[in-house]
């Protein structure tokens, strides 16, 4: 199997490293991974300057390229450019910190999982639900390896991709794994305003992760309950529930 591995807290966070060991034990790992931190950047694609890829060697072994962009960017560049064999799968991740819910949005990890999908290649993302660096991934690793095996022999719909989150648990306390539904968790976030050495005001983004409503079926709260969420998404956006609503307004569709 040749998986192609990416994230979106930089090729040398822990947690990419943790997935580069794990995929080694059941296929042939090439990782293409953004230079530094591209958290929370969502599907962004570098279009007004130039892409540039340093080899990545680990351990004396040449096993990519680091690139100084987003997560998408890397997934696009590899599969249509750097590398010589098409990816049989591309898995995202470990990523420090949750990406249920809302997340899944914002996600750098998701977004790179997302553009391997729409390139027509089976893809996942994985995260672990602490921002901990030192945070144990020996459950994170066993639950990439058990996941990146079954997405070839059970499949996904064209479009569709894999998030997957796992609990900031031990092993041991570990309850399972659940097939879930985007939960409806929301950031309630505000600005600090902040001063610089120069007096001058800058803005630090911050707030809470704040459960609108606790479906049973949801990554958010499957995961709060210490199981391993895993939800299908897919990116058809239409909201047909409103489509005829929308068809029926003589003013709207009148000009």
């Amino acid at each position: 199997m040749r998986i192609l591995i990416t994230n979106d807290d930089g090729i040398t966070a822990n947690g990419i490293q943790a997935l580069i060991d794990a995929m080694m034990t059941i296929g042939d790992v090439v990782v293409v991974a953004p230079d530094r931190q591209q958290s929370a950047v969502g599907h962004a694609l570098t279009v007004s300057s130039p892409l540039r890829a340093t080899p990545y060697h680990r351990r004396g072994v040449h096993l990519g390229y680091a690139i100084n962009g987003t997560p998408a960017d890397c997934v696009k560049l590899a599969v249509s450019t750097l590398l010589t064999e098409r990816p049989d799968i591309v898995v995202s991740g470990i990523n420090h910190g949750n990406n249920s819910s809302v997340n899944a949005i914002y996600s750098g990890t998701v977004s790179a999982a997302t553009e391997g999908t729409l390139m027509g290649i089976p893809s996942m993302a994985i995260s672990v639900a602490s921002f901990d660096e030192d945070f144990d991934m020996t459950l994170a690793q066993k639950i990439a390896i058990h996941v990146a095996k079954q997405l070839l022999t059970v499949g996904v719909p064209a479009g569709t991709l894999l998030n997957v989150n796992i609990p900031a648990v031990a092993e041991s306390e570990h309850k399972g794994i659940k097939i879930t539904r985007q939960g409806s968790s929301v950031w309630e976030d505000y600005y600090e305003i902040r001063r610089d050495p120069h007096g001058k005001d800058y803005y630090w983004l911050t707030g809470n992760f704040v459960t609108l409503e606790e479906l049973p079926d949801a990554d958010d709260i499957a995961v709060k309950d210490g199981y391993t969420a895993i939800t299908p998404l897919h990116y058809e956006l239409t909201n047909q529930g409103i489509m005829e609503t929308l068809k029926s307004n003589a003013g709207l569709t009148t000009f």
